[in-house]
C-alpha cells in the first residue's frame, strides 16, 4: 500500500503558525520532550517533510514557540500598564504589570517554563532579544519612578529585576501546586506593595 502519510498536502493555508499552534497544545499536553516535527506534521494534516520548510528540527520549532511567548507576554504587559490611565501612578502601573505576568505565567505554565529556559540557551539569540524586549518594559517604569525621586537611584534593570524574581517564585509555586491559585493575585499585589516601600529614596529629595 501506498504510504499515506506522503500523500498529505506539503502546504496547509499558515503553515508556520499551525505548526507553532499545534506545538504549543503538545507541550501543554505533553510537555517538551514528547513533542515531534512529524507528529505535528500528522496532526495538521500535512507531510512529514512540511515543517522543515520553516522549521530545520525540533529545537528551532522550541525556539520559536519561546520567542512567540515572549512576544505575546510582552503584549499583554504593555496593554495592562497602559489600562492605567494616570500616567504618574506607579504603583498602580507596577501592580498591572506584575498581575498580568502572574496570570500568563499561571494560565501558559508548560510555555513559561519553555520560555524561561530558553532564553539563556547559547545561541537562542532571537529568544533572548524577544525576552528583554518585554521584560525591558519593567526597566522603563523604575526609570519614570526615579526621575520623579519615588524610587531610589541605581541601576533600573536591577531594582526591576527584584520584583520580577519575586513574582516568578511566586507563580512558580502556584504552577508546582505549593500554593491554591486563588491566593495568587493577593500574594502579587502583597509583593509589590512591599517592593514599593523598600525602594522608596532613604531622603525625600
Amino acid at each position: 500500500m501506498p504510504d499515506i502519510t506522503e500523500q498529505r498536502p506539503y502546504h496547509h493555508g499558515n503553515l508556520r503558525t499551525e505548526l507553532l499552534d499545534a506545538a504549543e497544545r503538545s507541550l501543554r499536553a505533553h510537555g517538551a520532550e514528547q513533542l515531534s516535527l512529524r507528529d505535528l506534521a500528522r496532526d495538521i494534516g500535512v507531510s512529514h517533510a512540511a515543517p522543515r520548510r520553516h522549521f530545520a528540527d525540533r529545537r528551532a520549532l522550541l525556539d520559536a514557540l519561546a520567542e512567540s511567548g515572549f512576544a505575546r507576554l510582552g503584549a499583554k504587559l504593555r496593554a495592562a500598564v497602559d489600562e492605567i490611565a494616570d500616567e504618574d501612578d506607579l504603583p498602580a502601573r507596577l501592580h498591572a504589570f506584575a498581575s498580568a505576568y502572574a496570570r500568563f505565567a499561571t494560565e501558559n505554565a508548560a510555555l513559561t517554563g519553555l520560555m524561561n529556559s530558553s532564553k539563556h540557551r547559547p545561541g537562542a539569540t532571537a529568544v533572548a532579544e524577544a525576552a528583554a524586549a518585554a521584560f525591558g518594559q519593567i526597566g522603563d517604569l523604575i526609570e519614570e519612578g526615579q526621575a520623579r525621586g519615588e524610587l531610589e537611584e541605581g541601576d533600573p534593570e536591577g531594582i526591576g529585576l527584584i520584583i520580577y524574581a519575586t513574582v516568578l517564585g511566586i507563580t512558580s509555586l502556584v504552577n508546582s501546586g505549593m500554593i491554591e491559585p486563588g491566593r495568587l493575585e493577593g500574594l502579587v499585589d502583597t509583593a509589590v506593595t512591599q517592593f514599593l516601600r523598600g525602594a522608596r529614596p532613604t531622603e525625600p529629595r
